[in-house]
Parts: C-alpha cells; sequence; structure tokens
C-alpha cells in the first residue's frame, strides 16, 4: 500500500510514517499543498491523506486537484477543524472520509482499509431508477432528471445503498456497517453529514423530496 500524506506538522507527521511503517505501508509525506498535488501526478498512491491548513494550496484545494485527476482514489481529509460546515465543505471538494484531530492512529488505519475495501468491490453493471433518479452503477453515475450530479465515491455509495433497500428504511447501524466498518456510536454525526450533503445534491433543486428520514430509525430513498 502507498500513501500520500499532507500534514505539516513535523512531529505529527513522522508518527504517522513510523505507525503505517509498522503496519507495512508506505507513506510519503508532503508539508505543503503544491508539493503534495505534483507529488501526486509523479507517482501512484491506494490513498491520500489530507490536512486542510497548510502552506501552498490548502487541503481542500488539493482535494479538489486531486479529484480533477482522479476522481476514484479514495481521500481522507485530517483536520482540526471539526464543525459541521467544515466536513461538508471537504465533502463537496471530493473528501470521502473526515477525522477530526486528536486521533487514534488504529481508526485511522481501519477507515483506510475500509475505504480501500470498498474500493475494490466490482459494481453491479446495471441501473437503479427512482422516481426520475437514475444511479448507474456501472458508469458511477447519478442523474436526476436528466442533469448530471457530481457525488464523491462515499455519497455514491450511501445513495446506492439506499436505492438498493428499494424503499425500506436503512438504519444508522447499518450504514456504519456497510460502508465505514466501524463502531457506529463514533460515526452518526458523519452519517448525518453525508446525508445533507446528498439531499443538498439530489433533493435541493426539486419540489418531490427522495430522501427521507425516519426518526429514531435511519432513512430511506423513495417517491412519496
Amino acid at each position: 500500500m502507498n500513501i500520500l500524506l499532507l500534514e505539516d506538522d513535523f512531529t505529527l507527521s513522522s508518527e504517522i510514517e513510523k505507525f503505517f511503517k509498522t503496519k507495512n505501508v508506505k507513506c510519503d509525506t508532503m508539508f505543503d499543498g503544491n508539493l503534495a498535488l505534483n507529488m501526486f501526478k509523479k507517482d501512484t498512491y491506494n490513498i491520500v491523506i489530507l490536512d486542510i491548513n497548510v502552506p501552498g494550496q490548502n487541503g481542500l484545494h488539493v482535494c479538489q486537484g486531486i479529484r480533477e485527476l482522479d476522481k476514484n482514489v479514495p481521500i481522507i481529509m485530517l483536520t482540526a477543524f471539526g464543525e459541521i460546515e467544515d466536513k461538508l465543505k471537504a465533502f463537496n471538494y471530493g473528501a470521502d472520509d473526515y477525522i477530526v484531530k486528536p486521533f487514534h492512529f488504529e481508526e485511522l488505519f481501519a477507515r483506510v482499509n475500509a475505504l480501500l475495501k470498498r474500493r475494490e468491490e466490482s459494481p453491479v453493471e446495471s441501473d437503479i431508477v427512482v422516481g426520475d433518479l437514475v444511479i448507474s452503477t456501472y458508469n458511477l453515475s447519478v442523474s436526476r432528471a436528466g442533469k448530471d450530479l457530481s457525488l464523491t465515491p462515499k455519497e455514491f455509495q450511501l445513495l446506492s445503498l439506499l436505492a438498493n433497500a428499494n424503499g425500506r428504511i436503512v438504519t444508522k447501524n447499518t450504514i456504519s456497517e456497510k460502508l465505514w466498518d466501524y463502531n457506529v456510536v463514533t460515526n452518526q454525526n458523519t452519517i448525518e453529514v453525508y446525508i445533507n450533503s446528498l439531499r443538498k445534491k439530489i433533493d435541493k433543486d426539486h419540489d418531490q423530496k427522495l430522501i427521507h428520514t425516519k426518526v429514531g430509525y435511519g432513512y430511506f430513498l423513495k417517491v412519496l
């Protein structure tokens, strides 16, 4: 496994590198956003981990630049900014996951493995249609009312999970197990952030809402 890390805190980046080394994982560390983006262009990485507040281009712009080069490589934001608005902004720039400092190295490694596992799964070659929403699991594309929508890989996975439930409620516990592989207690806020992001992209400009909440249970995708 080859990881690109953007982190300008020398002590923290060194500790992360040492930890990954114990897991037999190669980690290239950059302290500047411009250098990180250039490094991504030169080498092949299985996953990218980005701090936001760094010299050069900030982590969000690096994330956006990487997404223009590669729509599928998993990207984790690793930052001290923990507000909902910060997370939504990162997801809109193309991030797949978001970890707030301080964090446990084992959790970071678990999320890395979860993202890689999801990427390795082969999509089913079919379209899922819910009202005027079309989800192509073959082309990994989504459109509504004929308009193409831009989703991050994790948003696409979440939308597909809801769509495959055929209108049934999908609990937060199920979403956590299917998409993250770690304890739902630590992940409920992240799920809500992704649901809100999906709603903005799927339902915002339409009178007919497709993503619904069953309070205390979970979410479902359906034409009501």
